[in-house]
């Protein structure tokens, strides 16, 4: 979802954890899943071998819209994001703009995670009883080598497939470290050949380079020292991102955002149930009066409670004066639209359970956005940057506090860019633009008249 939560902000504002207890075993077994209807198929792409467990060399997309659209906007979810971040944009999206059919992203990690529980009536259980199936960090050295070169040779398969051989309109974009992955992709050189060549647009939220996360107070590690410390703890077994065990909810990779999954399942199913999950939380988490599903999942991403804006969005607030308080919306993103994302399926999903810390390096690299020595010795193929001649649309919110579009300027100013179009919305936190409700979603408006000029 976000670029890095701030270590810093999630640690001094909660404490404690409940470390899950699951059965290690290989990845889940694939489940052919489908949205309501045909228009939104979840659909699956070989790509290059990576070297992890049989079922893993795949990459899937969700696709929102007509196939027949002219135009395909590729949307890459940020660190801890995956596929169904983008599901109600893109419908939004689609219904705003005729020709334009939506593809999310679901990177090749997606298939280390064991999300059958929800498929059953109750996945509580499934899941803080620890039958789930998890990825041992131990027997993951192939997740080392899942960086920037191995995301972006994925995504390229999905770009070109996009492209159906040039016969439609291909967009490029992302959301926070997403956007970061767009930008890198537009500037790398695939065997001669620039990312930007097959591009008709590139699309940034609240994400980028040069600068981009300054504003955040969290900017990027990307120091020589800085690296080789990174990458020694890599090789010595940490594999996996741990930045979301600050939260408190678990000390595993995937512990944080199993519990936001199993929130939003229990939210969207039945939001004026009494909480499930409530008597399970740590007792640092845990509201100190009874609360609805709904409440509990509201207690989680509202900006009220002190969350991270990294995390957070502006929904409501408790209500009620009984014996169990519910919850009411106020703000600009509804929790129903969160639940329902949150709550997401057997596949795709919100949370993305096992970014590797490769990926993460890499990334802080590629802020400088250009062919470095650093960037050379990570493999990292930065070589076109200077060279983008396709059109640029950056959104940004109060999250990095202005830095957003201040790099996205330097970059267009640094390149052949021919027009680019820009827009804040300070009243955002950073996952509102995701889920907010059409006519209060600033990025859905200012983002319309942008894609409907490329055709």
């Amino acid at each position: 979802m976000s670029r890095g939560i701030s270590r810093r902000a999630l640690l001094g504002g909660v404490a404690g954890g409940l470390a899950l207890a699951p059965t290690v075993a290989g990845p889940a077994t694939a489940r052919p899943y489908a949205a309501p209807g045909v228009r939104e198929p979840y659909v699956p792409f070989a790509v290059g071998a990576g070297g992890g467990p049989a079922g893993t060399d795949r990459v899937r997309v969700l696709k929102v819209g007509a196939d027949s659209a002219p135009t395909v906007l590729v949307m890459v979810p940020g660190m801890f994001g995956a596929a169904n971040d983008f599901r109600l944009l893109a419908r939004d999206l689609v219904a705003a703009v005729p020709g334009v059919q939506v593809w999310a992203f679901d990177r090749r990690e997606e298939n280390l995670a064991d999300r059958s529980g929800f498929a059953g009536p109750d996945p509580v259980a499934y899941y803080l009883d620890g039958h789930y199936r998890a990825q041992d960090p131990a027997a993951s050295a192939f997740a080392a080598h899942w960086g920037l070169a191995r995301t972006l040779e994925d995504l390229d398969t999905v770009v070109r497939a996009a492209s159906c051989g040039g016969r439609r309109r291909v967009v490029l974009g992302g959301h926070s470290w997403g956007a970061t992955t767009a930008m890198a992709y537009a500037a790398w050189d695939f065997d001669g050949r620039p990312g930007h060549r097959g591009l008709a647009g590139l699309v940034l939220v609240d994400g980028g380079v040069r600068g981009a996360f300054d504003g955040t107070g969290a900017p990027v590690s990307d120091s020589p020292d800085e690296v080789r410390e990174r990458l020694a703890a890599i090789d010595g077994g940490a594999v996996f991102d741990l930045t979301l065990s600050g939260v408190g909810l678990g000390a595993r990779a995937e512990s944080t955002q199993i519990w936001y999954q199993l929130a939003g399942w229990y939210a969207h199913h039945d939001p004026d149930g009494r909480s499930v999950l409530q008597p399970r939380m740590p007792e640092a988490l845990r509201p100190s009066v009874p609360v609805t599903n709904a409440a509990l999942l509201g207690a989680l991403v509202d900006a009220g409670f002190g969350w991270p804006n990294d995390i957070s969005v502006h929904s409501g607030h408790l209500s009620g004066s009984g014996e169990v308080r519910g919850w009411a919306d106020e703000g600009i993103t509804p929790l129903a639209r969160v639940a329902e994302a949150y709550a997401g399926g057997p596949a795709p999903a919100v949370w993305e359970w096992y970014w590797p810390a490769r990926l993460s390096v890499d990334l802080d690299v590629t802020d400088a956005y250009a062919d470095t020595g650093l960037a050379r010795s990570l493999g990292l193929r930065l070589r076109h940057g200077t060279g983008l001649d396709t059109p640029l649309y950056a959104f940004e919110t109060s999250y990095a506090r202005g830095t957003i579009v201040s790099s996205a300027r330097r970059v267009v100013a640094d390149s052949r860019i021919p027009y680019a179009a820009y827009a804040t919305d300070e009243g955002m936190n950073h996952l509102d633009p995701l889920f907010a409700a059409e006519p209060h979603n600033t990025l859905t408006r200012t983002l319309t008249p942008f894609l409907a000029g490329l055709g």
